[in-house]
């Protein structure tokens, strides 16, 4: 889902291992519980959408008991638990999600995890976008770590009130005309930020910054931090330098709320309406209404990105080897990630499917979010779904990405003159890439 709170990474794996030791860091039951059910634990970051889907598994499987451990949208704190877990052989659930950036460092070690083409699996892969199947088998095609989930697509989301309240259009089609570019983007900014409104016109410049350099690697060499051979290029690739430059000049324009994505004061800011736009792959609507709340239904719109295309987010589903249960956890697997349950983690969390039968069901082309002002989310995210250009991850993605990220932030927070940061983020991203 590409959920990334800004923390120094020894922190983090101070807080992971500490999580390892901890009670509530055990994995999926060794044996079934007291009402003679097995219970599957089932990891995830953020929100999936899978309540109703794990009602439904249970009724139709009634020996089977559904237990999910979530971290909200804390992949940064996800991560290092999952990889403790994986090292001791313990701890991990039954099923866990790895989102598209950790892929390549999880299949590093494909051995910590179930192949599920032993399992039947390879029958499923006309269900699947091409890339998105490929991304969770290995480089020899032998070894199925993951089936996916979801990919992300991008667009703005928009508060239509606040537009109205700087005399800006509000209509999405003519939003969508303001923007073709980004340097429109900013000028659009600048007029909004004039009108004093009360709200900055952006959450956080991390935000913008990641959705322009997946856009730019997309529409480019296919990759951003890392070359497909698995160099870091993050000082010598253009799209990560012109992602840089644009995001420092929406910094410049004074643009940014300055929130930390996923912090408390961006979750508030969500309810006090204190941004306008928010760059906006097709999960994040769920995040949006989660955090906004009821209040906010009908305020909110969403339009096309400026440029063009892109993907932020996406994940797949996976079987440790360590689990007891690893038959029916494959079997859950093979039931979230089918057609009707991406479907259905899309009507409850706006998670586009990856799976290309989804993608063309009614039931995703004809949908409208209503939180949304009844926005034509199937039209606006599947369509362009089937098109998507992705961006290959490397081996220690999330670290390195990161590690650029807090760079945006020091700039953004005013500690850091532009190129100081840019300093900053290739040096740094060089330190963690190097652990």
């Amino acid at each position: 889902m590409g959920a990334n709170p800004r923390r120094r990474l020894a922190a983090i794996a101070l807080v992971a291992a500490t999580a390892l030791l901890a009670p509530t860091a055990c994995g999926g039951s060794d044996e079934p519980a007291e009402d003679g059910k097995i219970t599957l634990t089932v990891d995830v970051f953020g929100q999936f959408g899978y309540e109703e889907l794990y009602r439904e598994y249970e009724a139709a499987n009634p020996n089977i008991k559904i237990v999910e451990r979530g971290t909200g949208g804390n992949l940064d704190e996800y991560s290092p638990k999952l990889t403790q877990w994986l090292a001791a052989g313990k701890g991990a659930g039954d099923v866990v999600a790895i989102e598209e950036g950790l892929m390549v460092e999880y299949k590093a070690n494909p051995d910590n995890f179930v192949n599920l083409l032993d399992h039947g699996a390879g029958e499923l892969k006309g269900n699947f976008l091409e890339w998105n199947w490929n991304q969770g088998l290995t480089a020899d095609g032998k070894h199925l770590i993951g089936l996916g989930t979801d990919v992300g697509g991008m667009a703005i989301c928009y508060r239509k009130d606040l537009f109205a309240k700087a005399g800006l259009p509000t209509e999405r089609d003519e939003v969508s005309k303001l923007w073709p570019t980004w340097a429109d983007y900013i000028t659009v900014g600048e007029q909004f930020k004039a009108k004093n409104t009360g709200a900055s016109f952006l959450d956080a410049a991390t935000n913008i910054f990641n959705t322009i350099v997946l856009q730019a690697a997309g529409n480019g060499p296919g990759y951003h931090y890392y070359d497909t051979s698995g160099k870091l290029v993050v000082d010598s690739n253009p799209a990560v330098r012109q992602a840089w430059d644009t995001t420092m000049d929406i910094v410049d324009s004074g643009l940014s709320g300055k929130y930390g994505s996923w912090s408390e004061e961006w979750v508030s800011a969500f309810k006090q309406a204190k941004f306008a736009t928010i760059a906006c792959p097709a999960w994040m609507t769920g995040v949006i209404e989660g955090n906004a709340g009821p209040a906010a239904k009908g305020k909110w719109d969403i339009a096309r990105v400026p440029g063009e295309g892109g993907n932020w987010g996406g994940s797949h589903l996976a079987v440790p080897k360590q689990s007891k249960h690893q038959a029916e956890a494959i079997a859950l697997v093979k039931f979230l990630t089918d057609a009707k349950g991406q479907i259905g983690a899309f009507k409850t969390k706006g998670r586009l499917p990856s799976s290309t039968q989804a993608l063309t069901d009614p039931a995703i082309l004809d949908a409208k979010n209503p939180y949304f002002s009844d926005a034509p989310v199937g039209q606006i995210f599947a369509e362009g779904a089937k098109t998507l250009k992705p961006v290959y991850m490397g081996p220690k993605n999330q670290a390195v990405r990161t590690e650029v990220e807090n760079a945006v932030r020091t700039v953004e927070l005013g500690q850091r003159s532009p190129e100081e940061g840019w300093k900053d983020a290739v040096n740094n991203a060089k330190k963690a890439a190097d652990k």
